[in-house]
């Protein structure tokens, strides 16, 4: 199983976000996160869709994963996935019929992810398990970025691991070179880094350090 390193573009600096995008593609990782929040499902506001065509046009080679932070995801799936999203994330939590919208995703093109709170038990997501590519497990409470990572979600990532084998699971919220070893023994194979990664005066390095040791630490026996 690939294990990859995703930058969160709510942690680069917005003035000069087409250079922070490019500096994210040339640091090496394997995708561009990108989070988008309605001020509803979450207590923050960030990008709309054409945040995602932004990244799309300066770095059209880097791959656009999407995470709807909304209450309603079911009516943005369109408008993102013509921006130039390439996985969308939905939460568990949302307003909305997964066993719809998950393959609404699929039939756009995309892949399709399912989402979940750290209040959230990993039991509630095994439902939509056939019907998605990947699922993303916050280890801080969605909304703000810079937050500490909350230990207690590690069970979670093992217990979904045991359930689904072959599926990716990415960990977001407070990963950093000692927290992405946590993650990834527990079964994680996708780690998104935001303040941790785009603080680096050498965002690379700080990238194959994740990815090596992390790879490491989710093959160890």
């Amino acid at each position: 199983m690939v294990f990859q390193i995703l930058p969160s573009l709510l942690a680069a600096d917005y003035g000069s976000l087409a250079d922070e995008i490019r500096r994210a593609e040339a640091s090496g990782a394997d995708a561009l996160h990108i989070d988008i929040m309605d001020a509803h499902f979450v207590p923050n506001l960030s990008f709309g869709p054409d945040i995602v065509a932004l990244c799309r046009r300066v770095a059209p080679g880097f791959f656009r994963h999407v995470h709807l932070m909304l209450t309603r995801p079911d009516l943005y799936l369109e408008p993102f996935a013509a921006a130039g999203a390439q996985t969308i994330q939905i939460h568990v939590e949302a307003d909305c019929d997964l066993h719809a919208e998950l393959p609404r995703i699929r039939a756009l093109g995309l892949r399709a992810a399912i989402a979940l709170n750290p209040e959230t038990p990993a039991e509630a997501v095994f439902p939509y398990l056939g019907l998605c590519d990947e699922v993303l497990v916050m280890t801080v409470h969605p909304g703000y970025g810079g937050q500490s990572f909350i230990p207690d979600c590690l069970p979670k990532i093992s217990l979904i691991r045991r359930r689904a084998p072959d599926i990716d699971i990415m960990v977001d919220g407070g990963i950093n070179d000692k927290t992405a070893i946590l993650a990834a023994k527990a079964g994680a194979n996708q780690l998104v880094a935001g303040s941790y990664l785009f603080k680096q005066s050498d965002m690379a390095a700080a990238v194959a350090a994740l990815r090596k040791d992390g790879a490491a630490a989710f093959n160890s026996p």
